[in-house]
């Protein structure tokens, strides 16, 4: 798509509306070409907008624009920016990070199960298609059993609602320095005045009111403990102090705001902290910058249940257990492990990134079980073998690949619990796991991006006898 998508001339279409597929779209056909079509739903006959097309492209991409015979899950979009018909009818495409809005949430979960048992049978050979096999399950409020965190009336009903989840959100800016998203696909930037799928303390910060210039990228942590923001700015080439100090002033005080250096990873203060203090599973958390936590509300208090549950229902997390935490991040994991093998066992963390690990050694420095190792998983793996009860294995979106499987085959673990947050990628490793004799003993899912096409899975993985 060209960067004006308003001057860009499109293509319309009539499809009908086929099958999802992984990553947020559906399939359908003309004239016997594969059609990617967004902010659809199967069953649908709709007009698309072909926003990639060519005669020698393998496939299009096209987004809908009007719905002729629509679906009974079908239900208004909850964001102006987002709705794929209002944003066509203003000349532009919608902005990313809400393209299943405009479906019910309980069929948002159904599809995205779906996916993820086709990814399992096409990648793994794990065919679990038959009905009730797999189910991807609301969290917090949202499951009805009050919130992990506590939440307040406003947090417990935008839970219901698959809003006001987002503890983190990124923004670019308009050439005229306001706050924007990035249109789908699209190096288009349009401003935005809210964000429905952040908590309140990200939309009370009211960062569209806000003289951007001199800014390209905004990041921003309001933790769902309650506890400081922080902002994070980084400047755009030749950005003079004084210009920073001008977004400061428009600043509330009580929010902390850093810049970050894209080309060094380097934070540096400007006012309050460099870091937020998150809270899960009894512990605080140090996360500086832009380092990883979930960013679910109650993401953080789900995945350690999940995950904690599967092993020590196992038998392989007990007091005097030796397990490793694997892309550990802060710590996250590392901290309820710790607790749940006490001072007889022992917690290898090892995380890739130097800040997020310096991160880990202030989360976890009175925990004497646990080892905090900062370097590659394959190389730490090598250089301190042991005899492993369990493993957990955290990694980024790209998934762990093949020769780390093999590597922690090799490790022998009684078993590996496996967390994931890309059902393709996840797919893929099972397989590898299952090639090494491995096979999964236990799987959930959870819908912790609702009105997105992500979720999040933890899997028991164990050797097969």
């Amino acid at each position: 798509m060209t960067p004006d998508t308003r001057t860009h001339a499109h293509t319309d279409l009539v499809v009908d509306v086929g099958p999802v597929a992984h990553g947020g779209h559906c399939v359908a056909r003309h004239e016997g070409r594969v059609v990617f079509v967004r902010h659809g739903i199967p069953g649908e006959r709709v007009r698309v907008r072909l926003t990639d097309d060519g005669p020698a492209a393998k496939f299009w991409r096209a987004d809908v624009v009007e719905v002729l015979e629509p679906s009974p899950d079908r239900v208004p979009h909850f964001w102006d920016l987002a709705d794929s018909a209002r944003s066509w009818s203003h000349r532009h495409p919608p902005v990313g990070g809400a393209e299943l809005g405009h479906i019910s949430l309980a069929r948002q979960r159904s599809l995205k199960a779906d996916v993820l048992a086709e990814q399992l049978k096409r990648l793994a050979g794990v065919d679990l298609s038959p009905a009730g096999q797999i189910t991807v399950e609301a969290v917090g409020t949202a499951a009805g059993d009050g919130g992990a965190g506590g939440a307040t009336d406003g947090a417990a009903g935008a839970a219901v609602s698959g809003l006001g989840w987002r503890t983190r959100a990124g923004f670019a800016v308009t050439p005229a320095g306001k706050l924007g998203m990035h249109a789908h696909r699209s190096d288009a930037i349009l401003p935005v005045r809210e964000m429905p799928l952040a908590v309140a303390g990200i939309n009370a910060l009211r960062l569209w009111e806000i003289d951007l210039q001199g800014i390209e990228r905004v990041e921003v942590a309001a933790p769902a403990n309650g506890s400081r923001p922080l902002v994070l700015l980084v400047p755009a080439p030749g950005t003079r102090s004084k210009r920073l100090g001008g977004i400061l002033a428009q600043l509330p005080d009580d929010v902390s705001v850093a810049s970050l250096d894209p080309a060094t990873g380097e934070v540096l203060q400007l006012r309050g902290r460099t870091y937020v203090q998150e809270s899960a599973a009894g512990h605080d958390y140090r996360v500086t910058g832009d380092g990883f936590w979930q960013i679910h509300r109650d993401g953080p208090e789900t995945l350690v249940g999940a995950v904690t549950g599967f092993l020590h229902d196992g038998g392989y997390l007990e007091p005097g257990s030796v397990v490793a935490d694997l892309y550990a991040g802060a710590g996250l994991f590392t901290a309820p492990l710790a607790d749940a093998v006490g001072v007889t066992g022992s917690v290898l963390s090892v995380e890739g990134a130097p800040g997020t690990s310096r991160d880990a050694r202030k989360n976890l420095h009175d925990a004497a079980q646990v080892e905090i190792v900062q370097g590659r998983v394959e190389r730490v793996l090598r250089q301190k073998p042991r005899n492993f009860d369990a493993l957990i294995l955290d990694p980024p979106r790209a998934g762990a690949g093949k020769a780390v499987v093999k590597q922690l085959i090799d490790a022998g673990p009684r078993a590996i619990a496996y967390v994931s947050c890309d059902p393709a990628s996840f797919a893929r490793d099972l397989g590898y796991f299952r090639q090494g004799g491995w096979g999964m003993a236990g799987l959930r899912a959870f819908d912790l991006y609702p009105h997105t096409h992500h979720m999040e899975t933890v899997a028991l993985l164990t050797p097969q006898p």
